[in-house]
């Protein structure tokens, strides 16, 4: 191939279209385009909530009003605040121990199948096993505590990082595998070079699953034991019947969860522009 061709700019090949990065302008108009539907969607619910309150098709008391609700956000914000931090660290505790624990589960089951034969059933089970039923066990054992909630966040988020962080480590294209041992790199060098980046994209889907669930691992250890935390903020509730402060609890507790797996969703797109640059190419093909 002659020295002009090899200059040529990627725009310049045929078949190949070549444009620059999108201006901050066209990021605005695409990030107005991808999130106007869900937000559209919650308006809607908004509406339908306000239109059942506002016709009194069903009681207050089981039901309240998008007014009564916003005034118990906005008059007992301290109060929230308060058990919402609780919930949050016992969340992000539990989420950080099941992602170094299952990674590092995931990486000895792909280098050892024995390991992997031995550990998955017992994986599967621990999954299937309801986490509700069990947790009265870890207050029996671990007291009402802190660090029952967060035994139960890690037992939740545990298994799709395992599951994600597998899959993606054995995703790997078998030839760079091949070439990689042809060229002598050793086995650990094949990971942090070439096993490990690969697997990323298929970890941080099951990291956006995790930190999700790690949000309901925390409030379901907390339903069951515990003396501050949105959970307990629920139950009393729930017990008092006073339904404003319940949807109140309930509208806080999945701000965490959508705030955690947005966060999640940033650090990918930091970690991994490699990946985030298939989705915006700056070279499109024309064929």
């Amino acid at each position: 191939m002659s020295q002009s061709a090899l200059a040529k700019s990627p725009a310049d090949v045929a078949g190949v279209a070549g444009r620059s990065g999108p201006s901050a302008g066209e990021r605005l108009g695409r990030a107005a385009e991808q999130s106007w539907r869900p937000v559209a969607l919650l308006l809607a619910c908004f509406a339908v909530w306000w239109v059942i309150s506002a016709a009194e098709l069903v009681e207050p008391y089981l039901v309240p009003s998008p007014a009564a609700t916003f005034d118990v956000l906005t008059g007992k914000t301290d109060y929230l605040w308060r058990h919402s931090w609780v919930t949050t660290y016992e969340t992000l505790l539990g989420f950080v121990i099941a992602v170094a624990v299952g990674v590092l589960a995931a990486v000895v089951m792909v280098y050892s199948s024995a390991v992997e034969r031995t550990l998955y059933p017992i994986l599967l089970f621990a999954q299937v096993v309801p986490k509700i039923a069990i947790a009265p066990l870890f207050v029996v054992w671990l007291g009402f505590g802190i660090t029952p909630k967060i035994l139960i966040a890690v037992l939740i988020a545990f298994f799709p990082v395992v599951i994600s962080m597998v899959t993606g480590l054995k995703a790997v294209d078998p030839e760079m595998l091949q070439l990689s041992a042809t060229m002598g790199a050793k086995p650990w060098q094949t990971f942090l070079k070439i096993r490990f980046p690969a697997s990323l994209p298929h970890l941080f889907s099951g990291l956006k699953v995790a930190v999700t669930l790690a949000v309901t691992g925390a409030v379901v250890g907390e339903f069951v034991g515990a003396n501050e935390g949105l959970g307990y903020v629920i139950l009393q509730a729930n017990g008092n019947l006073d339904t404003p402060m319940l949807f109140a609890g309930l509208l806080v507790m999945s701000l965490i969860g959508v705030v955690l797996f947005v966060v999640v969703e940033i650090a990918e797109k930091l970690l991994l522009p490699w990946h985030a640059s298939r989705r915006d190419s700056s070279a499109t093909t024309s064929y």
